[in-house]
């Protein structure tokens, strides 16, 4: 081993001990390794130069990284021969794999220096500091790597596994039925896996909310409730094997009786001993708080925000920001609001008043539901059709819309999307949450549909599958800042587009809007003011006027991911400044068909990174 290896590790492991009562004290140790590794290294790079062309090095880091992950392997060698060595099998997690992929971390940050300082084309240099950004901020938190909450109700193995098996294996074939048997045999596997890594943060003094347990107990319970036949494991996937016509006649007479026989056999029990530790974890599980309350709570949470956001900005920062667009914001409201004498009460109150008017709800019933996801096909058709003054490309694949499954629709995002398979097997699709009609004003549709479809997840995401010439990290990063600050993004160009023509619509748009920056404030009240989920709850509400139920899952979401929230509204604000700022270098020869082809054709990035991306493009503009 290389003793640049040896000494990144002791000096991390170091800086976390010796920490005390400093604000950051894991970064600056991690800054500090770093710098003495690439000292160390840097002779010896500039003499030998790197094993492998930088290419390589990708390819290779990215089969590392897949390995101990079958679902993901077997999506990337869709139709490869290689293919059938992961189908049958599913990710099991464990306290070992979780150290694995730090010490694979490690040692690819490691292998990356020797590339740090070639002359690389602009792609290549920035394929490079993208992944150095995201080894560092994985490395940098170290000493967090318990603290967070695998079991939760929002995204975990009890209703995200399910999503997976009846959405995303594929169904071409009897070969891939057999493969999808073989995956529901593993349920008891992976689900003792996902036992054993939250018992070892249990250990760790990390126990996740109580309503986080409890609602997972209620939802499992809930999950294999009734017969087998009834499963949607067993239900959604004889929809889509006759829906796509792929088993012979004889095999699909018997295929309800073997595939509830599997998950008799496999998936009950597995739900069952999650349910029974889950029950064993509720006299401990007392608190609701944010994670102020776990150990080193207050820099785990300056670690998230930094990941999140993908910027340096405080807790506090992020308070003081959040306050002050939710008091602009709510002056716009105002102004509309009282335009069409809603002239009494707060925004909040007034925008709660308009909610439930009979005018803006849909039917509380099936057809009123299959209403609702009529109107937003039909908002997703009109602005794809409008986008021409303002993309020069769009999405590269379909999207539909589809309601959240029945099954997770209580705990359930209220909306979200999911990104298309890039060999177009699969189009993107855009889920709407229908556990409440009142969830879904009239007035709130055109922005939800611009969010999670065109102009926002689908457009970026799909230009971001279409890159040439890039490792394959670069196609499917996730990074919130960009993909979320994108989004909101989209929200308000779809204004500037003229899709809000309605004034109603626009106030839709803007409580959306200003949604986001409650986020800001409850998100960091939370976890670093130490405010209680009830204050959260009823600050939200109160500001927003958005349904009680609704608002109590929001802030349900922020607890168990914390910092994810704040992404939005800080990426969208740094859109706008890239924006405004490539507007007065240019004047004239600005063309925001260019500016939009910068931001999503170079795929997602940290926020810094893209503020350096728009700088080289205005210079180049600007030497032309």
């Amino acid at each position: 081993m290389p003793i640049s290896r040896i000494f990144l590790g002791l000096a991390v492991v170091a800086g976390v001990i010796a920490c005390g009562e400093r604000e950051a004290p894991v970064d600056e140790a991690y800054d500090a390794a770093i710098e003495a590794v690439a000292d160390a290294n840097a002779h010896e790079q500039d003499e030998a130069g790197p094993d492998e062309s930088l290419h390589e090095f990708f390819e290779r880091i990215e089969e590392e990284r897949r390995k101990d992950n079958p679902q993901a392997m077997a999506r990337a060698l869709a139709g490869s021969e290689r293919e059938e060595e992961y189908l049958g099998r599913l990710n099991i997690p464990s306290v070992e794999r979780e150290k694995a992929e730090l010490d694979m971390a490690r040692r690819h940050r490691e292998e990356l220096r020797a590339f740090e300082h070639l002359d690389l084309e602009k792609q290549d240099r920035l394929s490079v500091d993208i992944l150095a950004w995201q080894l560092d901020q994985k490395l940098r938190g170290e000493a967090f790597m318990w603290h967070d909450f695998p079991v939760n109700q929002l995204m975990a193995i009890h209703n995200m596994l399910p999503g997976f098996m009846t959405g995303q294996h594929p169904l071409r074939n009897e070969r891939d039925i057999d493969f999808y048997m073989d995956r529901l045999d593993q349920f008891p596997e992976a689900f003792q896996g996902t036992v054993d890594i939250v018992e070892h943060r249990v250990e760790q003094g990390i126990m996740p909310p109580r309503f986080a347990v409890e609602k997972t107990i209620r939802d499992s319970l809930a999950f294999i409730d009734g017969p087998a036949s009834e499963n949607p494991l067993v239900t959604e996937i004889l929809d889509r094997v006759q829906r796509e016509d792929v088993v012979s006649d004889d095999r699909l007479e018997s295929l309800e009786t073997e595939l509830a026989e599997a998950v008799g056999r496999s998936v009950v029990p597995a739900y069952r001993s999650l349910i029974d530790y889950l029950e064993s974890l509720l006299d401990k599980a007392e608190s609701n708080d944010g994670v102020w309350r776990l150990p080193e709570g207050d820099a785990y949470y300056r670690w998230l925000l930094r990941g999140h956001t993908t910027t340096d900005m405080g807790p506090d920062e992020i308070h003081e920001l959040g306050l002050s667009e939710v008091e602009r914001i709510s002056a716009e409201m105002d102004e509309i609001l009282c335009a069409r004498d809603y002239c009494e009460g707060s925004v909040g109150e007034r925008m709660a008043a308009l909610n439930a008017e009979e005018r803006f709800l849909f039917e509380d019933s099936d057809e009123g539901r299959e209403q609702i996801l009529e109107a937003y096909r039909e908002i997703v058709a009109e602005i794809e059709q409008g986008l021409d003054d303002w993309f020069h490309d769009g999405p590269t694949a379909d999207i539909e819309v589809r309601r959240v499954p029945e099954y997770r629709e209580a705990t359930a995002f209220g909306a979200y999307y999911m990104r298309p398979d890039p060999d177009g097997s699969r189009p993107g699709i855009f889920f709407a949450n229908l556990r409440s009609v009142d969830e879904h004003p009239r007035f709130g549709l055109r922005t939800l549909a611009y969010h999670e479809s065109i102009p926002g997840h689908h457009l970026q995401i799909t230009r971001m599958q279409a890159m040439e010439d890039v490792p394959e990290f670069r196609r499917t990063i996730s990074l919130h800042a960009h993909a979320e600050g994108w989004a909101l993004y989209a929200e308000y160009l779809a204004w500037e587009m003229g899709f809000h023509e309605d004034p109603y619509d626009n106030l839709g748009r803007l409580q959306a809007e200003l949604f986001r920056a409650v986020r800001l404030v409850v998100d960091t009240g939370m976890h670093h003011r130490r405010w209680s989920r009830e204050r959260a709850i009823d600050y939200m509400q109160s500001i927003t006027g958005m349904p009680m139920s609704d608002v109590v899952a929001e802030i349900e979401r922020y607890l168990v991911i914390p910092g994810q929230a704040c992404a939005f509204k800080v990426g969208m604000i740094r859109m706008l400044a890239m924006r405004e700022r490539a507007r007065d270098a240019l004047g004239d020869d600005f063309d925001i068909r260019d500016f939009h082809r910068v931001i999503l054709d170079n795929g997602a990035m940290p926020l810094e990174l893209l503020d350096r991306v728009v700088d080289d493009w205005l210079e180049e503009e600007l030497r032309a």
